[in-house]
């Protein structure tokens, strides 16, 4: 069994399927009420029912869990073969609902089919421009990424932004609960029990939140036990300014892919991240994302709290994850399971995943160390993630830019520091200290 189990650490080790099941639940519930979230959000935002958000809800599931699939096991160029997980992604939430305010839900969906299009084919052909992302600006991206999720964190411990409850002494209680629960399982579980330290803590938050009465299982009156995905449930419409906007933050998540993609084969593989891997995983974020706005979905992208969990735990077996794909889709074709899912809390997300998008901070420290302290690595570092994170503290800052300018950047910290750092790169010297090549960036 022990050696069997060494197997969860090697990308292609063979893992029983029991033994991997408990590992791709950890993924999945880690990300699971993130990936729900944004189909809620604009939807409501669209003036859509509830029996509408229902179904790309379920949709939703089930193109995470394709998405994830293809990842692991890339289909001819698309994919990286990297552990990588995939969501519906949170960066396009704000524009969707300006979008949608003016044209309608069937804009979107438009959009994002050329969006995704877009991206896609930037991905196959990554390798005539994906030089300039050197290893300083990857983990510059990375550390940004990693400080950008630490707030959605700490919101998720205050039980979940915009909660009339958000700071009370009870969703403290059930976050801390919820992270001491993880940090004791750490410490004290032996061998690769170690790394379901998340699972744990998710069932014992769970389980005090349900002792608390924190948990609303009315959702589930009515949900349907079996029900399968619709394709085209609206029809299309396309608006050259909404494809304009859409197509400029799929810029942005490309940025967020590459970084993920660097931090997870740097954490998890000990390796910087190949140009094929690369080229796969932006591939398949922008062509599912067209092959999601089919199914009626919002773009698709890799989620970084899983590259977090994967730094923290080292698991990288693509079984064991794939396994978490499967529950997915189960989840959308049996309704009733997501809405279960659905039920946990906030709080108790929160405690599990502060430890692990700190966690990404520190594998963006990590590169940097990697690709070597020298002046011109460190001014690119510390000036793009100075304009980048500090910029975006104060989004007011970019009011006399266009409203496009400002729905890419004025409160996306990655985007900033990925265009800061790609700048840098390109114009400072090479030779800024001692006459050569300062350094890998």
């Amino acid at each position: 069994m022990k050696s069997e189990m060494k197997n969860i650490y090697q990308i292609d080790g063979k893992v029983p399927v029991l033994k991997a099941v408990p590992f791709g639940l950890q993924h999945i519930l880690a990300m699971f009420v993130a990936n729900i979230a944004p189909i809620i959000i604009v939807g409501g935002a669209c003036g859509l029912s509830a029996e509408q958000s229902a179904m790309l809800i379920q949709n939703a599931m089930i193109i995470a869990g394709i998405g994830t699939l293809i990842q692991l096991f890339p289909v001819w160029r698309i994919g990286s073969g990297l552990p990588i997980v995939m969501g519906i992604s949170f960066t396009f939430v704000s524009i969707f609902c300006y979008i949608g305010g003016t044209y309608g839900y069937p804009a979107i969906l438009g959009a994002v089919l050329i969006g995704g299009i877009v991206e896609g084919l930037l991905g196959l052909f990554a390798v005539y421009w994906i030089k300039i992302i050197t290893p300083v600006v990857s983990a510059s991206v990375v550390t940004a990424i990693g400080f950008s999720l630490l707030s959605v964190g700490a919101s998720s411990f205050g039980g979940g932004s915009g909660v009339e409850d958000f700071g009370s002494a009870s969703n403290w209680i059930l976050g801390t609960v919820t992270l001491l629960a993880c940090i004791l399982f750490h410490v004290f579980a032996r061998s690769f029990w170690k790394q379901l330290s998340v699972l744990f803590g998710l069932v014992v938050g769970y389980l005090a939140a349900i002792c608390m009465n924190m948990v609303d299982f009315s959702s589930l009156a009515g949900t349907a036990v079996v029900a399968l995905p619709r394709i085209m449930p609206f029809d299309m419409e396309f608006h050259a300014g909404a494809v304009v906007s859409v197509i400029l933050i799929f810029l942005v998540s490309a940025t967020e892919t590459i970084g993920d993609t660097s931090a997870l084969a740097s954490a998890g593989l000990n390796r910087e991240a190949t140009e094929k891997e690369v080229s796969g995983s932006l591939a398949c974020d922008g062509f599912v994302s067209a092959l999601s706005s089919l199914f009626g979905c919002l773009p698709i992208t890799s989620f970084s709290q899983n590259v977090g969990l994967v730094a923290m735990t080292k698991v990288v077996n693509k079984f064991a994850i794939a396994t978490g794909a499967a529950i997915m889709i189960l989840a959308g074709i049996f309704p009733i399971f997501g809405a279960l899912l659905a039920t946990l809390p906030d709080a108790v997300l929160g405690g599990c995943t502060i430890m692990m998008f700190g966690t990404i901070v520190v594998s963006g420290f990590q590169m940097i160390g990697k690709c070597g302290f020298t002046q011109r690595n460190i001014t690119i570092v510390a000036l793009s993630l100075s304009i980048g994170i500090g910029f975006t503290q104060v989004p007011e800052i970019f009011s006399i830019f266009p409203q496009i300018v400002q729905n890419v950047f004025a409160e996306n910290c990655v985007a900033v520091v990925f265009l800061v750092s790609i700048l840098l790169n390109l114009v400072l010297p090479k030779d800024m200290e001692t006459g050569t090549d300062g350094g890998k960036g």
